[in-house]
C-alpha cells in the first residue's frame, strides 16, 4: 500500500491565499508577529503591499480587519488559534461579529496537535468559543484539499467567517475526483448501517481508521465529515442518526461546544439518539510530540475504533 500524502493544513492556508490574491485584488491578509509559523509570510513574499504585521497585538489587529472590512477590502486575519480566539475574543465578538463585517479568521496551531507548546498554546476552546457569536461561520477542515477549499469558500461569502488550521501534518482524505465542498454542508465518506462516526479536522482521518478496523469485526460504520460547524448541515446528521441509530462524534476539541455539542444540540431536537463524543474530556493538553498526545488522549485511529467498540457494547 503506497504511504498516505500528509499535509499541514496551514500550509494550505498559507499557499491557497497566494493563489486567492491572485484573482482577487480585495484580498489582504493580517498577522500577529507570527508569519512564519501562520505561513502567511508566503504571501508577504508575493504580495509585501497587501500584508500588514500588527506585532504581538491581536485586539488590535481585529479592529485594524474591521476598519479594513468597512473599505471593502477582504482581510484575512491570521494568528494562533488560542490568541485569535482567546485573547481577542471580545473584538472579535464586538468589532466583527456584532457589526456583522466582511472578516476571515484564520486561526492557526489549534488543538493538541501544537504539541511541544504545551497546554497554554493548546486550544481546544476555539470552535466553542467562535459557535457562540451571531452570525459567524466556523469551519474546520480535515485535509489539505478542504482547507484550501475553506479559504476560498470564506472569500466568497459575505460575513465573518473562522477557519481552524492544524500545526502537524495530517492525512489527505479528499483527493478523489467527484470532491465537492460547499459551506454548510456535510459529507458521507463511507457508507455504513451499525453506527455513524461524524467528524471534523484530523478526527476524519482517525474515523476513517477506526472504520476499517470495525469492518474487521463485522461492524459497519458510516463515516461522516462535517467541515462547517456552523451553520451545521442538520439534515445530513439526522439522516444518519436515523440510519444507524447511534452515534459518534470525533473532534480534537473539548467535546463541551464543539462539533460534539453541535451535533447534540440538532439530534436533540430532531432526532433524540444516544450520543459518544470523543475529543478533550473537559481538561487541558500538556506538552509532547503531536503523535504522541493524539494517541493518548485516543484521538487516532487506534483510539477511535476502541472507544466506539465499548460505546456498542
Amino acid at each position: 500500500m503506497s504511504e498516505v500524502k500528509k499535509i499541514a493544513t496551514r500550509d494550505s492556508y498559507g499557499k491557497e491565499l497566494i493563489e486567492l490574491a491572485k484573482v482577487n485584488d480585495k484580498v489582504v491578509v493580517l498577522d500577529a508577529d507570527l508569519a512564519a509559523a501562520t505561513r502567511t509570510g508566503w504571501f508577504k513574499k508575493e504580495f509585501p503591499d497587501r500584508h500588514i504585521d500588527c506585532g504581538i497585538a491581536e485586539c488590535n489587529m481585529m479592529g485594524v480587519a474591521a476598519g479594513l472590512a468597512t473599505t471593502g477590502m477582504i482581510p484575512f486575519v491570521s494568528t494562533f488559534a488560542m490568541f485569535a480566539t482567546g485573547r481577542a475574543f471580545e473584538q472579535v465578538r464586538n468589532s466583527i461579529g456584532y457589526p456583522h463585517l466582511n472578516v476571515k479568521i484564520g486561526g492557526t496551531h489549534a488543538g493538541i496537535t501544537v504539541g511541544e507548546d504545551g497546554a497554554s498554546h493548546q486550544c481546544n476552546e476555539d470552535l466553542a468559543l467562535m459557535r457562540t457569536i451571531p452570525g459567524m461561520v466556523v469551519m474546520c477542515p480535515a485535509d489539505d484539499i478542504e482547507a484550501r477549499a475553506c479559504v476560498r469558500a470564506a472569500a466568497e461569502y459575505v460575513g465573518p467567517v473562522y477557519i481552524r488550521f492544524g500545526r502537524a501534518a495530517c492525512p489527505v482524505v479528499n483527493d478523489r475526483p467527484d470532491y465537492k465542498f460547499e459551506l454548510g454542508k456535510g459529507t458521507v465518506l463511507r457508507e455504513g448501517t451499525d453506527v455513524s462516526i461524524i467528524a471534523t479536522g484530523i478526527g476524519v482521518g482517525a474515523a476513517l481508521e477506526a472504520a476499517e478496523k470495525l469492518a474487521a469485526d463485522g461492524i459497519s460504520a458510516e463515516v461522516v465529515n462535517i467541515c462547517t460547524i456552523k451553520p451545521i448541515d442538520r439534515e445530513l446528521v439526522v439522516a444518519t442518526a436515523k440510519k444507524t441509530g447511534k452515534v459518534v462524534t470525533v473532534e480534537e476539541h473539548s467535546v463541551i461546544g464543539g462539533l460534539g455539542s453541535a451535533v447534540c444540540d440538532v439530534l436533540s431536537e430532531e432526532c433524540p439518539t444516544v450520543v459518544k463524543k470523543i475529543g478533550m474530556q473537559d481538561r487541558f493538553g500538556e506538552s509532547g510530540s503531536a503523535a504522541a498526545l493524539v494517541k493518548k488522549y485516543g484521538l487516532d485511529g487506534d483510539g477511535v475504533y476502541a472507544s466506539v467498540k465499548e460505546f456498542l457494547k
